[in-house]
Parts: structure tokens; sequence; C-alpha cells
């Protein structure tokens, strides 16, 4: 009779720690009155004349990425659907970046020494502040998203698809920072 006792208590508690959670929420922790936000073009701040130095050998540009970042944070919050996207003049909230640097590195070498796989850093400066009062909400200097990609093999792919996912990225964690106020 003792074990049998012993396991009900055992599974009571386990249900009375599963009903009461891990204290997780998928509701926004912004205020109640913040319900929409300015996404302003990103500016290209990318100095691709910059002096040069043994540990940058080049430095990476790719016209209009800044565009690109502009139009995945503006999906990424309409698919994430806690902030609309309004005007400047109707905006609870406006987030403003510059994209500072576009970093592609090598990670890994076959034994010829060709590159098998690279890394793509795309960093940015970010900062949101309430529309009404221009008060800082949150910044961030040096921001990134990234992603990895191999030149060869079955999971093989192109640069300008490693781009776009760490474009996507960097998106999902901005919108991720903005929303769940961190």
């Amino acid at each position: 009779m003792k074990p049998l006792f012993s396991k009900r208590i055992c599974l009571l508690m386990i249900a009375v720690f599963i009903m009461a959670g891990c204290g997780y929420t998928t509701q926004s922790l912004l205020p109640s009155d913040i319900k929409s936000i300015r996404v302003d073009n990103f500016k290209n701040r990318i100095n691709v004349a910059a002096e040069q130095s043994n540990v940058r050998m080049y430095r990476g540009y790719r016209p209009g990425m800044e565009i690109e970042i502009t139009t995945a944070v503006i999906n990424k919050f309409l698919t994430d659907g806690t902030l609309k996207i309004a005007s400047a003049q109707n905006a609870d909230l406006i987030l403003t970046g510059e994209l500072i640097d576009f970093n592609r590195g090598a990670l890994r070498y076959d034994t010829n020494e060709n590159i098998e796989e690279y890394r793509i850093k795309l960093i940015v400066n970010i900062e949101v502040r309430y529309a009404k009062t221009g008060e800082l909400m949150w910044s961030e200097k040096g921001f990134a998203g990234e992603t990895t990609y191999m030149t060869t093999g079955g999971l093989a792919r192109s640069e300008n698809a490693a781009v776009a996912s760490a474009i996507e990225d960097l998106a999902r964690r901005i919108v991720e920072r903005t929303v769940e106020v961190w």
C-alpha cells in the first residue's frame, strides 16, 4: 500500500508543477498603449574606403543590402503581428538603423586549402524611440544577424541565399528584441 500512496503523491506534485507552468507567455511585454511602429529606411554606413589591415583584407559591400534589411524587418513585424506598421505621424515607436558591416569569413577548409564553409555576418546599429516623446526605448550598437553556408556537397548554398538567410536572422532578432523588451 505504501508504494501506491507515494506514487499518487508524486503524480499529484508533477501535475501541480505542470499546471503552474514555467512563466513563459506568448504575449508581448510591451506597454498596452504601444500598438504600432514606423521602420525608417536603414542607412548603409559601410566605409568601403577604410584602410585595410591584416585582420580585415577587404570590406564587404553589396549594393542595396540596406533596402533588403528594411524590407525584411517590416515583413517580420507584419508576420509577428504584435505591432502594426504605421506612418511616422501615427506610430507609437520609431525604429532607425544603419548597416555598419558586412563580413564574410572562412570557417572550414578542405585538405587543399579550399574554403568549404563561410560565415556571413551583418552588423547594424539600432535605435527604437517613442514617437511622441523621442525618448529612447532601446538601442544597440553592433547588433548582428548571421548564417553559415557550405560551398560544396549536398548542403551547398549560394552566397545570395546565405545573405538572404542572414538578413532574415537579423530581422527576427530585431523584432524579438523590440516586442520582448529585454
